[in-house]
């Protein structure tokens, strides 16, 4: 049996990990780590009530994509952390924290019912010069980190592949150069559903979003803290699936809409494959950039995020959703209907740094950006709001539904084109309405807590009336999710006041 698949699966079984996040009595990274990526795989297995992992390989590759002095994730940030302890001294090396596919599904309803899924997910690690202890822990009700999963890892182990990562069929594609991967976020954009013929398209896309990404602050000011990527391997196929229409492509990645029973969630599940495609270049966070005009993108803090290219709302996806997958930045519209159930409980205050529970009004997570005079909650418009937005969310679902159906019923081309026209027209209809009614706020320019954030109309609080993580169209983060990407960003820097 090899060392790394001496697997724990139950979760109720094992203790919390001992060691507690400090920093290593290890002179310099090139004590402990190589200049080298280890990935390890594993699967996670379950339903609402119970978990399993696996390990499925480990690899090891390539360049470290990461700092060499921030090793350890003290942003408290995620519902679970990987953590690599020194096998012999049981020192913490390195840490992070995330969320994952398999986080989400447990609270919908398919898991609440019992079926049990399957998914793969990867942790990326410095590669150690000696036998590590791998943890997995995971927050329990209280946001309590307790370990779930824990396998020891010798790299020595001839059980790891080493293969070289080449794939002659994958372009790269360098969009944005800011330096040394070391000291710099590194960014892959990985394409998906884009036909060998439709490369030169992938390439215009790659550099159109570079552009709009350093139109926004933090990343137009840090514009020299990235380094950004594109890599494209051929898709068979153009698009993406659409499940609710009957459409099925043959892409890559086998990304598909609908996911988690969400009609403008878009994700894949095939992590394996998106690894080895992203592992042809350094990096610290992964895009996949999908072929397609419909509405449609998903972000999983610290996993990946997703973004379709050419839809009319197409910025405005980009941003949010990278928001948060490199920031952990929540949700904070609370209208729209989601796949979760009790996704945040009541009576336990959520750890993204953009919305609260505002159970410590006096220790509000963001005072520091609150005026004396602002009352806590914060009084808005709310009212006329709801009311405008929930009925427009009613008749988005049922003009969806219509052009689900047209599309699965095989309907003629010009029918399907007037009804996604007719949807665009009202979607940035109702856009508008939102910029215009929130901008008339009296509250606009004030940062409090203003209810309505994280799918919840009551009992959630937002930092400012609008953000790019409350509503559409192209508009800067609010004064606290700003703060907190430009937070992230110096976290990836060789030295930082971020302690």
């Amino acid at each position: 049996m090899k060392v790394w698949n001496v697997l724990i699966g139950c979760i109720l079984l094992l203790p919390m990990a001992a060691c507690a996040q400090g920093a290593s009595s290890f002179a310099s990274f090139d004590d402990v780590f190589t200049d080298t990526t280890m990935r390890i795989d594993y699967f996670h297995i379950g339903d609402a009530e119970s978990e399993i992992v696996t390990i499925d390989q480990v690899y090891a590759y390539g360049t470290w994509a990461g700092s060499r002095t921030r090793l350890i994730d003290r942003f408290n940030n995620g519902k679970y952390y990987y953590k690599v302890f020194d096998a012999d001294s049981s020192e913490l090396l390195f840490s992070r924290g995330f969320d994952s596919y398999f986080g989400e599904y447990q609270t919908s309803g398919p898991a609440s019912e019992g079926v049990k899924r399957t998914f793969h997910e990867t942790a990326l690690i410095p590669c150690p010069k000696r036998p590590i202890r791998f943890v997995l822990e995971k927050r329990d009700r209280d946001n309590v980190l307790k370990e779930i999963f824990s396998c020891q890892i010798d790299p020595a182990d001839i059980g790891i592949i080493r293969d070289k990562v080449l794939d002659p069929s994958i372009e790269i594609i360098d969009a944005h150069t800011g330096g040394d991967p070391h000291t710099k976020v590194d960014i892959a954009i990985v394409g998906e559903g884009y036909t060998r013929e439709e490369a030169p398209k992938f390439k215009a896309d790659i550099e159109r979003f570079t552009g709009i990404f350093f139109r926004y602050e933090p990343y137009k000011s840090m514009k020299n803290s990235f380094n950004i990527r594109g890599v494209l391997k051929p898709s068979e196929e153009s698009g993406t699936d659409e499940p609710r229409a009957g459409i099925y492509k043959n892409t890559p990645l086998n990304s598909s809409f609908n996911a988690l029973g969400s009609e403008r969630y878009l994700l894949t599940e095939d992590n394996k494959a998106l690894r080895d495609i992203a592992a042809h270049v350094p990096y610290d966070a992964v895009m996949i950039m999908i072929n397609h005009k419909r509405y449609g993108g998903g972000g999983i803090y610290n996993f990946y995020c997703t973004f379709t290219a050419d839809t009319q709302f197409h910025e405005y996806i980009f941003i949010h959703e990278f928001g948060h997958s490199f920031t952990g930045l929540a949700d904070e519209y609370y209208t729209s209907a989601v796949a979760y159930n009790e996704f945040y409980p009541k009576g336990v205050e959520p750890l993204e740094a953009n919305i609260t529970a505002l159970l410590d009004p006096e220790n509000l997570k963001w005072k520091d950006l609150v005026g004396k005079d602002t009352a806590l909650p914060t009084p808005w418009e709310k009212a006329g709001f709801d009311e405008k937005d929930l009925a427009w969310q009613k008749r988005r679902r049922a003009m969806n539904d219509r052009t689900a159906e047209l599309k699965r019923t095989e309907a003629p081309a010009a029918e399907i084109a007037a009804a996604e026209k007719e949807y665009e027209r009202a979607d940035r209809e109702h856009s508008d309405w939102v910029d215009e009614y929130l901008n008339q706020s009296r509250f606009r320019s004030k940062v409090g807590a203003y209810e309505g954030a994280g799918y919840s109309s009551q009992g959630l609080y937002r930092p400012m009336v609008d953000c790019i993580m409350f509503s559409k169209g192209s508009k800067p983060f609010c004064k606290v999710c700003e703060a907190a990407v430009r937070k992230k960003i110096q976290h990836y820097k060789e030295r930082s006041d971020i302690d």
